[in-house]
């Protein structure tokens, strides 16, 4: 049985061809730099707080994303300023008074607060606080006094979003 003329040529073509197929990497990069630029784009409202595994913070229902604010952080043995230690939660609980003096003078020192401020300007300056929610709430308590002392109109308290609210009267109390 001969093979037709045509038959013949198409298998030439595909042994020819064989030898020099090579894999198209352009469209492959293409699409990841499309993917890389897409991700750096859209990925710029996240706000990044210096969390730590030592504190679990509590859960919100709230869908308004939080500002860039002064983060004070209480871990379950530590506070922190912008990440850095200032002093231990048990100096704060048996300290007197309602205010926290290294806290208040990290507060207060100019690199957080920049340039002078108006009045008004201060009002609205924001700090968030994030706690642990084992916390005692007279640690917090004075933490939130010494901010509002440093001149912090505004205070947040950082909270996980919960993935879906619970609806009222469907959590019963006996």
């Amino acid at each position: 049985m001969s093979m037709s003329n045509r038959a013949r040529r198409m298998l030439q073509h595909q042994l020819r061809h064989r030898a020099d197929a090579e894999l198209n990497l352009i469209p492959m990069i293409d699409i990841l730099s499309v993917m890389v630029s897409f991700l750096l784009v859209y990925s710029t409202n996240v706000e990044v707080l210096q969390n730590t595994k030592a504190i679990e913070i509590p859960q919100s229902v709230s869908e308004r994303q939080p500002r860039v604010t002064v983060v004070v952080m209480l871990t379950k043995d530590e506070l922190y300023v912008q990440g850095e230690p200032i002093a231990t939660v048990a100096e704060i609980r048996s300290s007197d008074g309602a205010i926290i003096a290294p806290l208040r003078a990290a507060l207060k020192r100019p690199t957080l607060v920049g340039q002078a401020m108006s009045e008004k300007d201060l009002a609205e300056r924001e700090i968030t606080v994030m706690g642990d929610k084992s916390l005692p709430y007279d640690v917090l308590k004075k933490v939130m006094a010494t901010c509002t002392d440093a001149d912090y109109g505004r205070i947040s308290l950082a909270v996980m979003q919960k993935d879906k609210a619970v609806p009222a009267g469907s959590v019963r109390t006996s």
